[in-house]
């Protein structure tokens, strides 16, 4: 999170806030992605924004480690598109029951985030795989 001085932003704050607005989330959006609700109130999102850590809650920390490992798999599949992201993750897709990955991820909350990111990292998916079948 961001060092004890205060002085220096959290990066990881920056990188999911930038992240979120270009997915065109609504700040109740992000509130509800970052499971924020119980932390804090929509006005603290300009604070974050400007990179402010986030409550150090884990749960918080690992929806901020698998949204951006989304937007990172997202990026990997599409190299020269930096807007197909926000893209694919507003379209309706049958994997996820005609849904769109966001409405996913709002609606099933962190296993929804976890289901999307093991749909576009196929590395994770392996990982997560390979614990599920751990002997």
């Amino acid at each position: 999170m961001s060092d004890s001085s205060g002085d220096r932003p959290d990066y990881k704050t920056l990188l999911v806030f930038e992240m979120l607005d270009d997915w065109g989330t609504t700040s109740e959006q992000k509130m509800e992605l970052l499971n924020l609700k119980q932390f804090a109130k929509i006005r603290n999102l300009s604070r974050y924004r400007r990179g402010e850590a986030l409550p150090a809650e884990g749960e918080i920390w690992q929806r901020v480690e698998h949204l951006l490992g989304i937007a990172d798999a997202l990026r990997t599949m599409n190299p020269h598109n930096a807007k197909i992201g926000g893209i694919w993750i507003n379209k309706t897709h049958r994997r996820f029951e005609n849904r769109t990955p966001l409405q996913t991820m709002l609606e099933d909350g962190l296993q929804g985030i976890l289901y999307v990111r093991c749909h576009v990292d196929c590395s994770f998916d392996w990982q997560q795989d390979q614990l599920r079948h751990k002997p």
